[in-house]
């Protein structure tokens, strides 16, 4: 048995040599000339470029959510509760990576953000080496990895999005440190070593067992992302027409694989199949389709020259599977399903990558190549902006500066005062940032499945911030959830300044204020 790996201007296997246009070995020369040297110095600029941006680990969305995780595991690594308010219930956020950190926190002393540092290293090494060693299963041709690679991060739009597991350039700089960056590094090794395990005679029970162990971890890691992951696994197995063996072996590592997940003791991993309040957030995955991944037309235009080689070709049912299970939460109005748009993206931004790299010499080549470094150029400026992550918007011109979006400033300037365990009332844009530091909100910034609570937490935080309640309802729920701080301006609302009940004690950002609450 073997995969089907499309055009590689050579065949590895068996006896075989490598022989292409070129003659022997043709296939696995590098890039030379302008073209090569440019490729080579695209890449060396974007791992630089992550590196510079990890040192200053600019802060959007989640990235409290993920420091407040390990703060907790930190303390309390065996039971560390809910990881955003004072209550002991399970959070899927507490996965395999995260407590890897939270260990690594406990034991060295580094400060959460240095960890998320470490770990934003550790991530971003895992996506370029598993990049690398994907392609490299789908090709013979030295210039596909690093093609690839820009592809992933640059084959867009002319719209920058943001979205965690979305590896976009501009993206992944702001999400590099979060835990879905981790799992899609794990998924293209998972990918890699399916591939491989697949080719020729089947590998060892060993190996397959491993595999069910790290698609297990992918899961747990980023749940989202272990779908796309799984459905890129689906499509090697229908490119690699295993045998029976095969098959035997494979069944094993997924037996194993669930029960990895069915033992995890953070949080019931099969639970999350009920999980609902999520459409509403998801639904923007499905608006300005074009504007935001227009480019990667390029790359459907070269799953459909693969599709004509071998209709079982790996990419190409990895991308079908996308588009079913993308069209249907569109269709269905399960918006959350739109998260398995990465296997959509990422099968047709390697095959453009794997068709250029992998074309024969000539005209139809050399248009192919200079359509998609065209289109590369095109997203590059397209995410500019992302610039200003790593050197600072007063560095960038003019025309880079205007598409610059500026990073959360954060909240350090209450941790002089608020310690840890602390509960702190805040609206909730601050209590998105809050648990970061240590202190519980009255209710999380972020949506809680496993929060029993959770409306009437958000409803108590709408009473105290609300124009029309009254003195009393306020202090009955400052009371009621313990709360020793509020942060909050004085258009959001709560009780006014100077009130007995409130104690001015810092000025922040924006006019905020922190005060602490009189007993």
């Amino acid at each position: 048995m073997s995969v089907t790996t499309g055009n590689t201007g050579g065949t590895r296997g068996p006896g075989r040599r490598l022989t292409g246009p070129g003659g022997p070995l043709a296939a696995v020369r590098t890039p030379r000339g302008a073209a090569g040297t440019a490729l080579w110095a695209a890449v060396t600029l974007f791992v630089v470029l992550m590196l510079l941006v990890i040192v200053r680990l600019p802060w959007a969305g989640d990235l409290g959510m993920h420091a407040a995780t390990v703060e907790r595991l930190r303390h309390r690594l065996l039971d560390p509760g809910n990881p955003l308010v004072d209550e002991n219930t399970p959070s899927p956020y507490y996965s395999p990576w995260t407590v890897f950190l939270g260990v690594l926190a406990r034991l060295t002393g580094l400060s959460v953000w240095a960890v998320l540092r470490i770990g934003a290293l550790f991530g971003l090494t895992l996506l370029v080496t598993g990049v690398w060693r994907y392609v490299r299963e789908l090709t013979d041709r030295r210039s596909a990895p690093p093609l690839a690679l820009l592809c992933l991060v640059l084959l867009w739009g002319s719209q920058v999005f943001n979205w965690s597991g979305f590896i976009g350039l501009n993206s992944l700089a702001l999400t590099v440190a979060y835990p879905s960056a981790l799992a899609l590094g794990l998924a293209f090794h998972f990918w890699a070593l399916l591939t491989r395990a697949l080719k020729g005679e089947p590998a060892g029970w060993g190996v397959f067992l491993g595999l069910g162990a790290l698609w297990a971890v992918i899961l747990l890691c980023h749940q989202f992302t272990g779908v796309v992951a799984t459905l890129g696994a689906l499509g090697t197995l229908a490119g690699a027409r295993a045998g029976r063996r095969a098959w035997l072996r494979l069944g094993t590592g997924i037996l194993l694989g669930v029960l990895v997940l069915a033992l995890w003791p953070y949080y019931d991993f099969f639970a999350l199949f009920d999980a609902g309040g999520l459409e509403a957030i998801h639904r923007p995955l499905y608006q300005h389709l074009l504007t935001r991944f227009g480019l990667v037309l390029l790359g459907v235009a070269a799953l459909g020259v693969r599709a004509r080689r071998d209709p079982r070709d790996p990419l190409v049912v990895f991308f079908l599977l996308g588009v079913a299970v993308f069209a249907a939460g569109g269709l269905t109005g399960h918006y959350s399903w739109g998260r398995a748009l990465p296997a959509v993206l990422v099968p047709a931004q390697l095959a453009a990558a794997v068709e250029v790299a992998g074309a024969t010499r000539g005209a139809l080549r050399n248009a192919g190549a200079a359509l998609l470094a065209a289109a590369l150029a095109f997203g590059a400026w397209a995410q500019a902006g992302v610039l200003g992550y790593a050197v600072g918007r007063h560095a960038l011109p003019a025309p880079v500066a205007a598409k610059y979006r500026p990073p959360w400033t954060g909240y350090h300037w209450i941790t002089p005062w608020v310690r840890y365990g602390d509960v702190v009332m805040a609206p909730v844009f601050p209590a998105r940032q809050v648990p970061a530091y240590g202190a519980y909100t009255v209710a999380p910034g972020y949506p809680d499945f496993f929060l029993p609570d959770e409306a009437k937490r958000n409803a108590a935080v709408r009473t105290y911030f609300a124009a029309g309640s009254t003195r009393s309802a306020r202090l009955e729920v400052l009371r009621s959830y313990q709360v020793r701080w509020v942060v909050q301006r004085p258009s959001d609302g709560g009780l006014k300044p100077g009130d007995p009940g409130l104690r001015r004690v810092a000025s922040g950002p924006a006019g905020q204020v922190l005060y602490a609450v009189v007993r």
